[in-house]
Order: C-alpha cells, then structure tokens, then sequence
C-alpha cells in the first residue's frame, strides 16, 4: 500500500522563504491559502518553452532544472533550483512564455505562488516590493557572474568553482560536495562537454586534490584546490 504524501505546511516554507520574511501572519496566510502544491516524479517536466506562466514556484525538496533544448536535440542546462529556493518571478512580471523548460532531476515537491496574489501584495506593501525587485536584482547578478565565468575562465577553472562554491566545511580545510545531479547535467551547466568534464575530474583526483565515490567528492585541502592552474 503506497504511503500518502505529507501535506506541505505552506505558511511555514512561506514564512521561511526570505523574500516573505516581512509579511504580517494575515499576509502569509492570504498567500498561502492560493498556493497549490505541486509533485513531480524525476524526469517530469514542469512546464515546456513557450508555456505561459500564472506565477512563480518554490521548491521544497528535490531538485529541477531550467534548460533550453537547441533544435538539433542539444541540451543547456541554464540552473539548477534545490529547496528553499524560487524561480520564474522575473517572467512571472514580464507577462511572457517561458524561455526555457523545467523539468525534475528528482522526485520533487514545488509550491505554485500565483500571479494575482503577489500582483496584489505588490501594490498593498512597499517593503515587499522592495523584497521582491532585490531577490530579482541578485538573480541577475549572479546570473552574469556565471556568464562572466564560463566565457573567460577555462573548464578547469569552472569546475574548481563548482566545487569551491558547493562544498561543506569539515574543519581544517577539508569540503565536502555532493554533486545535485548527474556529471552530464553539472557538465551542461558549466557549458563544458560530458568527456571534458570526465576528463578533468579525472586530472583533479590524480593529482590528489580531490577524492570521488559515486555524487560525493571531497576536497582534503581547499587551499591547495584554489591554487590549482590547469
């Protein structure tokens, strides 16, 4: 007998969402009573380019990806979205198709905000607002940093920040890192072929700068990592 789904608490991922942070308890629970949750099995698409959006979504577990396929079948992943993090706001205000599709690199669990409330709350709280056009400004700031990245810097260069950026501190230097997805989907990402991608990790691993079983790596000396010229 399959086991029934547990009901998000959506004022709860609201409320931790930063960009709520600063509604009143009869803003969130406003916001969270038009929010409709959505689950998804690995490999199901979310929307397709050329959809029209009706809000924004949160993640609450699993991981999605936004990619754009090229019509020779080629596939870029533009980002990777993991819980706690939301996506399709700035499309959501430009009342256009989706460029891009999204689709579960994980069974994946999502809260659709819709596009009235969030119109709504927009022109009541001036704070929210405010909130609201930061997350969207450092979005587009990181989002040319990683244009910035992968133009100038060598692959190898890009995968030691992957990594660097990714990992969790051990104590004295060491990082864990748990790939989100598979090395096809990262090597997509960081806009180097899967071969390249082999390639490299192979290269790191034999000069002892990193271990790898299966998703996980760790890096013994970060410092050492960092220093690392291909």
């Amino acid at each position: 007998m399959t086991a029934t789904p547990r009901k998000i608490d959506a004022i709860a991922e609201l409320t931790r969402l930063p960009l709520f942070q600063a509604l009143t308890e009869e803003q969130i629970g406003h916001l969270a009573a038009s929010t409709r949750e959505k689950r998804l099995q690995r490999g199901e698409m979310l929307f397709q380019r050329g959809d029209n959006p009706r809000g924004f979504y949160l993640v609450v577990t699993g991981q999605v990806k936004l990619a754009i396929s090229s019509p020779q079948g080629n596939e870029k992943v533009v980002e990777i979205i993991g819980p706690m993090q939301s996506f399709g706001e700035a499309v959501m205000f430009m009342e256009k198709p989706y460029p891009v599709f999204s689709q579960a690199l994980t069974e994946s669990t999502l809260l659709h905000i819709p596009q009235e409330q969030v119109f709504d709350l927009l022109e009541k709280d001036a704070v929210f607002a405010r909130r609201m056009l930061a997350g969207l400004s450092m979005r587009l700031h990181s989002l040319v940093q990683d244009v910035e990245s992968y133009t100038l810097r060598s692959g190898t260069e890009r995968l030691i920040g992957y990594l660097l950026q990714h990992g969790t501190s051990q104590g004295k230097g060491t990082l864990d890192v748990t790939l989100p997805a598979t090395k096809q989907v990262i090597a997509s990402l960081l806009n180097i072929t899967p071969e390249t991608f082999s390639r490299i990790f192979h290269e790191l691993a034999g000069a002892g700068l990193i271990t790898v079983q299966g998703r996980q790596v760790t890096i013994p000396d970060v410092a050492k990592l960092s220093r690392h010229q291909p």
